[in-house]
């Protein structure tokens, strides 16, 4: 008998979530959430999981809360005796944290990891992690997507000509290069310097943007202060018109505020997070059928490496 796939949410990824299960062609599965007084909170399924593969999609960006309801959430479906577990975590918070950089800090995307793997989960599936190695922190194995996958079609829609690429910094370089190898075209690099997080001290371009229409390329935006000032830059050295392509819109603080006044044509953003706020100047992309077609491929034990080719 074949084995029941069940979709199932934490709270704050209901809305992707749901167009998730639809895509794949089911319901989403029940789950409820009791809050006790003092905060504290208990995920309970609604529904008989045993010997199901569960996916559970939730992405653990701040609060901390958002990533123990994950945690818990893997928790009782192993104790409710799932035959799979799998967490589908579309945005994976705590990635910035993986390596130590100065002395006497937490590598906290390993510790995430090792609390995951605890928790009881089989399988994660996420996209565009901070860092391609933190696939190595799993002991178990990793669907890493790329949002090249919904981006690219969306920006052949464009139709734009003198077509470059920028990494707003030189960690984004390897991305950059990978697009305008795809678009036949250049890329170009802004240098920064930050002389704390969240805080540039100068920026450079390098490389020429006369006359061209240029996508800022990166993975996440937060404060929206490194994008807004490469786009300014690109602009005041020639270009025609700057884009940015982002997959996780962080946008804490007044990011889309700055973002609206910025020199930005438009910010292209996946639904991995939802947006705090809308604006005529953000277009979010959604990834559920990227997501809803890997679940798919997993259930029938199909390579999903096609979805890797760029």
């Amino acid at each position: 008998m074949a084995t029941t796939v069940k979709v199932f949410s934490g709270q704050v990824s209901k809305y992707l979530s749901e167009k998730i299960a639809q895509s794949y062609g089911n319901e989403l599965g029940k789950v409820s959430f009791l809050r006790f007084a003092d905060g504290e909170f208990q995920p309970s399924f609604e529904e008989n999981i045993r010997g199901t593969d569960v996916f559970l999609v939730q992405s653990t960006q701040p609060p901390s809360d958002n990533l123990l309801e994950l945690l818990m959430m893997i928790d009782a479906a192993r104790r409710a005796s799932a035959r799979t577990i799998v967490a589908v975590i579309p945005y994976f918070g705590y990635a910035r944290q993986d390596r130590k950089d100065k002395p006497r800090v937490s590598i906290a995307s390993k510790l995430v990891a090792n609390l995951l793997s605890a928790a009881g989960v089989n399988r994660i599936i996420t996209i565009d992690l901070h860092a391609d190695q933190i696939q190595g922190f799993f002991d178990v194995p990793v669907d890493h997507l790329y949002a090249s996958s919904v981006f690219i079609p969306y920006l052949k829609t464009l139709h734009l000509n003198n077509l470059t690429f920028a990494s707003p910094d030189t960690g984004g370089t390897r991305r950059a290069g990978s697009y305008a190898k795809f678009f036949h075209t250049d890329f170009v690099i802004c240098y920064k310097h930050r002389s704390k997080p969240n805080e540039i001290t100068k920026m450079a371009l390098v490389g020429d943007v006369e006359g061209r229409n240029v996508i800022l390329l990166d993975d996440i935006v937060d404060t929206g202060g490194t994008l807004c000032k490469a786009a300014g830059i690109i602009m005041d050295n020639g270009a025609t018109s700057v884009r940015a392509m982002v997959t996780h819109p962080i946008l804490s603080g007044k990011a889309v505020e700055q973002i609206e006044a910025s020199a930005l044509t438009e910010l292209i953003v996946t639904d991995t997070i939802p947006l705090k706020r809308e604006s005529p100047k953000i277009k979010v992309i959604s990834t559920a059928d990227l997501f809803a077609e890997v679940i798919r491929r997993l259930k029938k034990k199909e390579s999903i490496s096609s979805l890797f080719k760029f």
